[in-house]
């Protein structure tokens, strides 16, 4: 692989061939070439801070400045919001896992740049600039499953190390409206911040049933699970206020039965616990 039109989607790189092909800089989650006029962005779910998703078959990219407010005047961020009127050619690629590069394939920005709170690399919210984007090709890459699984479990466990004042932060702050991937099956993503939350604000007691855990993970915690009371799948938010943790028997009576009189009562446990 030593050229960018001989790659195709769902290639893997390393970090290091990817700046090879591209000539561009090996850091960084927008990367401006001016000798192959391209543009690279990286959606690095291992390292960002950045909430950047799929909503259907458009993605909305974070662009740059990690501390305070963002500029769209700001370097690349210039460039994307000027793109594709200017000629850059603009890449994107996805991380799983670490120095797995996966080219997703040329993007176009879609729709005008637009506005969002987010946290910055301090965990402070300020108003993020996202881009609308989307494959001009038809050919879509399943993601590895098993890969952002285990890193949304690996990012739920960095959350709970966070204050509480700091885990509610992100909690409140991060993407209510979730999109879905194709896999083998389909695949949701979740903020790992709301999960660690709900269980955090559980205190080691399913909020159904009222019982503690049933018992304890390897890490000497509760043993819960999260549960969306408006299902993500029949258009729930993915937030904390349609979060709940259940113990395991209990979420898969919602999901077996899904009784009416259960969901009232976790949606009056929450008024309670919001107001």
């Amino acid at each position: 692989m030593d050229s960018i039109s001989s790659l195709k989607p769902g290639t893997v790189l390393s970090n290091q061939e990817l700046s090879k092909i591209f000539k561009c800089s090996e850091q960084g989650g927008m990367r401006r070439s001016h000798k192959t006029n391209t543009l690279v962005l990286v959606m690095n779910h291992v390292k960002s801070i950045y909430d950047d998703q799929w909503i259907g078959d458009v993605v909305h990219y974070t662009g740059m400045g990690q501390l305070g407010e963002m500029s769209l005047t700001f370097q690349q961020n210039k460039t994307l919001n000027e793109s594709p009127a200017n000629g850059i050619a603009v890449h994107l690629f996805e991380v799983f896992k670490t120095n797995e590069y996966t080219y997703i394939g040329e993007v176009e920005r879609v729709a005008s740049p637009y506005q969002a709170t987010q946290p910055d690399n301090e965990g402070k919210p300020r108003q993020a600039w996202l881009f609308p984007l989307r494959l001009k090709s038809a050919d879509v890459v399943p993601i590895d499953e098993v890969a952002a699984i285990e890193l949304a479990i690996k990012k739920e466990r960095q959350a709970r190390k966070l204050s509480n004042e700091d885990l509610r932060a992100r909690a409140e702050n991060a993407p209510a409206q979730v999109g879905s991937r194709v896999s083998q099956t389909t695949f949701i993503p979740r903020s790992p911040y709301i999960a660690a939350y709900a269980k955090r604000r559980a205190n080691g007691h399913c909020e159904l049933c009222q019982e503690p855990a049933p018992f304890e993970s390897k890490k000497g915690e509760p043993y819960l699970e999260c549960h969306h009371i408006e299902w993500l799948a029949k258009g729930g938010e993915d937030s904390i206020e349609n979060t709940v943790a259940l113990c395991p028997n209990c979420h898969r009576k919602m999901h077996a039965l899904n009784l009416a009189s259960d969901i009232k009562t976790l949606t009056n446990i929450q008024k309670l616990n919001f107001h």
